[in-house]
């Protein structure tokens, strides 16, 4: 059996015993320390000068944090090798929260609450947000590929603003937000948040229980993640269900809100996913969902179920195309390397230059 490490207890090696160059992983280390995310540490201050997108729809309705500085951890068969920065930390993950929602989806496939991703949302949830001619016919695939081309508002935020977003532009005055014809459900991919986040009351509604709650009995607490991470969602996302008034949380950060976790826990859901949903001798997620979140799209051969992939070598040229990522603003990475028995965490490292600190782990491997 792999190692895993309990919750009170990681254990540590030594590059060299892990089958690195000591001084190749150090300068992939350094590589990262001098190639520092150009976003202020005030983060309230970077969303509201509009970097996401403009007035009014960069209005912050859930809370924010300031940053910390450049930090990460690499693990080998298990074991942490190197480990920088303040990871004990809970930092803003903006869109890496967007994984977390795929995982807790899986454990509502694996417990039978939805029986089949591909068929249409609204069949179990009757709250008025399926209805429509337009969302009607959106499955929870299209909602986990982003390919569901939901309409409507959600908490105080139109679809409109996710329209015509474009990834490699963001926050250089890009034309986000500005009308786009909608296609039909499973016919078009885009990367957002308003569809993600109705994804989020998707699975409330589902479990009638707050998703939070279901994470942390089912994944994080199994896994020993600290008590520091929290999830949260906007004061304009409480709603009712049986009975109970409970806050619907978002999967990212653009208006406030989503995950805010230490990199050390993350790396141990990185763990958890990189052995296919199992921790130790305990099974999490099903190895099937864990290898249908891996999976292509059949639109977009990067996107997996909220997961990225490097099928094509686009995400990351150096790393190798089985290469799966939880991905975030920011940059906020979680890197699983099953080829090479690797996970890594990295934040707050400049987005183009995680290719660079990838090349050089990989290069410092013996």
């Amino acid at each position: 059996m792999k190692y895993t490490p309990s919750r009170t207890e990681w254990a540590a090696t030594v590059p060299a015993d892990a089958g690195f160059d000591p001084a190749g992983l150090a300068d992939a280390i350094a590589f990262h320390q001098a190639n520092e995310t150009p976003w202020p540490h005030d983060i309230d201050a970077h969303i509201k000068i509009g970097h996401f997108e403009p007035p009014p729809w960069n209005e912050i309705i859930g809370p924010t944090r300031e940053r910390t500085g450049p930090n990460g951890i690499v693990l080998r068969g298990g074991r942490i090798v190197a480990e920088w920065g303040d990871t004990a930390r809970a930092d803003m993950t903006f869109s890496v929260t967007k994984s977390y929602l795929a995982l807790v989806c899986g454990l509502a496939v694996d417990d039978g609450l939805i029986s089949d991703i591909d068929r249409p949302v609204g069949e179990i949830v009757k709250d008025g947000g399926f209805d429509s001619a337009q969302n009607r016919p959106i499955t929870w695939r299209h909602l986990l590929e982003q390919t569901s081309e939901w309409e409507g508002e959600l908490f105080g935020k139109p679809d409109m603003v996710d329209r015509n977003r474009n990834l490699a532009t963001e926050g250089a005055g890009q034309a986000k937000g500005t009308f786009r014809a909608l296609q039909p459900p499973g016919a078009y991919w885009e990367y957002n948040d308003v569809r993600v986040n109705r994804l989020s009351l998707s699975l409330l509604r589902v479990f009638k229980r707050a998703v939070p709650a279901v994470a942390k009995e089912r994944i994080m607490d199994p896994i020993g993640a600290s008590d520091a991470w929290e999830w949260h969602g906007y004061r304009t996302s409480e709603v009712e269900e049986s009975g109970k008034k409970i806050t619907s949380v978002s999967g990212g950060g653009h208006w406030g809100g989503g995950l805010f976790i230490p990199t050390r826990d993350h790396a141990r859901v990185g763990l958890m996913v990189a052995n296919h949903g199992r921790w130790g001798d305990r099974r999490i997620i099903s190895e099937d969902w864990i290898r249908r979140c891996a999976t292509p799209s059949k639109i977009n051969a990067s996107y997996g179920l909220l997961f990225w992939l490097n099928t094509d070598g686009t995400q990351t040229p150096s790393a190798p195309r089985s290469s799966v990522f939880m991905l975030g603003a920011g940059s906020n990475i979680v890197w699983i390397d099953r080829d090479h028995d690797l996970v890594a965490v990295v934040r707050w490292i400049a987005k183009d230059a995680f290719d660079g600190f990838a090349r050089r782990v990989l290069a410092a491997l013996r």
